[in-house]
């Protein structure tokens, strides 16, 4: 398929992903892309940017040179504008050294027991991680995960999905054992039932989800259409018990550029400014 095709195609399912979410009461916050320059993987602004509930609001560096050019001055400032943002910490200083820290691919923060499960690769260096859990108040979770090949998974977020009382989790993927019973013994003590997924699912993206709460407070959990349909009827059963399940079909996206569906949204826990 031409690349222009390609391109028309992933706008397309990126603009009925955005309907769809609001058609579900859930809120959007869209920034159009800049022409210049090229920014293939604009889509997923979810590995430069992330915040948190206490007013932070990060900037991380990014592994390929051809996306630190996503990481524009206009979107801290709309941010900045209209939310409270107490605490903006730039650390893209460390691109230059070659170590990187891909936001929230990286790293599945559970802001609530200040904790961060982190899967090791050259994404995710191990000195950035800590160093950013400590300044922040966090505990970091390492671990190595790794695909069918052996090779190390890039995000850690294709493996894991943290909601507010459940986790899905490729176990599969953890080898160490002592690794993997260290994230579940977590996993459980702060009240998450976990559900396995294989590394079958995770190639489609099964581990890649988010929830969010609509304006309405209702939990929804964001997935891909492929995602959904990988999952086995007791899995769904399982995910239904704590949530609202919207597939949302990016075949596109998760084919041309290797990411789904979490990756495409950076959450915003900051709070709105008051407006005069």
């Amino acid at each position: 398929m031409p690349a222009a095709d390609v391109q028309e195609k992933a706008l397309e399912e990126f603009n009925k992903m955005v309907d769809l979410l609001r058609e579900n009461e859930i809120e959007v916050l869209l920034i159009e892309d800049s022409r210049e320059p090229p920014k293939p993987d604009a889509i997923f602004p979810n590995n430069w940017l992330s915040s948190t509930p206490d007013g932070k609001l990060f900037i991380f560096p990014m592994y390929a040179p051809s996306r630190r050019a996503e990481k524009r001055e206009d979107i801290i400032d709309r941010l900045s504008a209209d939310f409270e943002v107490k605490d903006l910490q730039d650390w893209s200083e460390y691109e230059v050294e070659g170590r990187f820290l891909e936001g929230t691919g990286s790293m599945v923060m559970d802001h609530r027991n200040q904790l961060i499960y982190a899967a090791i690769s050259e994404r995710t260096n191990l000195s950035v991680l800590e160093k950013f859990a400590v300044t922040n108040g966090y505990q970091a979770i390492v671990f190595l995960a790794t695909d069918a090949a052996g090779r190390p998974i890039y995000h850690t977020n294709v493996l894991m999905s943290l909601g507010e009382n459940f986790a899905v989790l490729c176990e599969e993927a953890i080898e160490e054992e002592w690794e993997l019973i260290a994230v579940r013994q977590l996993l459980e003590s702060t009240n998450h039932a976990i559900i396995p997924i294989s590394r079958e699912q995770m190639q489609r993206f099964a581990g890649n989800m988010l929830e969010v709460k609509n304006k309405k407070g209702e939990s929804v959990l964001v997935l891909s259409q492929s995602a959904f349909e990988s999952l086995r009827k007791e899995q769904k059963a399982m995910l239904e018990a704590y949530t609202r399940l919207l597939p949302i079909p990016v075949p596109t996206i998760e084919a041309v550029e290797g990411g789904s569906v979490r990756c495409m949204m950076a959450e915003i826990f900051l709070e709105k400014k008051i407006k005069a």
